[in-house]
């Protein structure tokens, strides 16, 4: 098997423009997807909203986003496009994410992730995110559990360190190590768009 040569991805600000290639992504990844006008609704009004896009060239491969709630930045969605995973697209994201929260004054960042997921659980904990919960019957798909996952002070020397050297090591390498599916709140696809919704197809 030929060896894939690395990615070169750019993570940006999410554009009204990307939204399109973003709800691609969606309808790939979730069994639920939020309908496009919840992206614009989120980019246009939501002032606690931050969302950035993974882009190779011309092309949208991944977003993510986040809320900012009083100093918890909260993860809400999360997704790597099928064929980019498994290419540290993920984790240039989720480092990305980090940086946003601590630049907007959050302390720490948390987000849920399915109890069976355990290579999204990996991913997390790689990045210092621990257990701290559940929320039962918390996904209405299948009325699975939630895990509640939040990393340590975000301006501690541990997570600093943990930071700059997994940065360190993965844009030296070229390549990530993970790339899975991201959690979202079980809730958020029955209710209103801009509800908050975990981590669930990673990459």
């Amino acid at each position: 098997m030929v060896a894939r040569p690395p990615v070169t991805v750019v993570i940006e600000p999410m554009r009204a423009d990307d939204i399109p290639a973003v709800h691609d992504i969606e309808r790939a990844s979730f069994s639920a997807p939020w309908p496009t006008y919840a992206f614009r609704q989120e980019l246009e009004s939501n002032r606690l909203a931050r969302y950035v896009v993974a882009r190779e060239g011309d092309h949208v491969v991944g977003y993510g986003g986040l809320w900012l709630m009083v100093d918890e930045a909260h993860i809400t969605t999360f997704a790597v496009a099928p064929a980019s995973r498994r290419q540290g697209v993920g984790e240039r994201m989720l480092l990305e994410l980090l940086r946003i929260s601590e630049s907007v004054g959050a302390a720490v960042a948390t987000l849920e992730v399915r109890v069976s997921n355990l290579p999204a659980r990996r991913l997390y904990e790689k990045y210092g995110f621990r257990p701290v919960g559940v929320r039962p019957r918390y996904y209405t798909d299948n009325n699975e559990d939630a895990l509640i996952m939040t990393t340590g002070e975000l301006s501690s020397r541990e997570m600093r360190g943990r930071i700059a050297r997994l940065s360190a090591e993965l844009f030296g390498s070229g390549v990530g190590a993970t790339d899975t599916a991201a959690d979202r709140r079980g809730g958020a696809d029955q209710r209103s768009p801009g509800v908050p919704r975990g981590g669930e197809a990673v990459g």
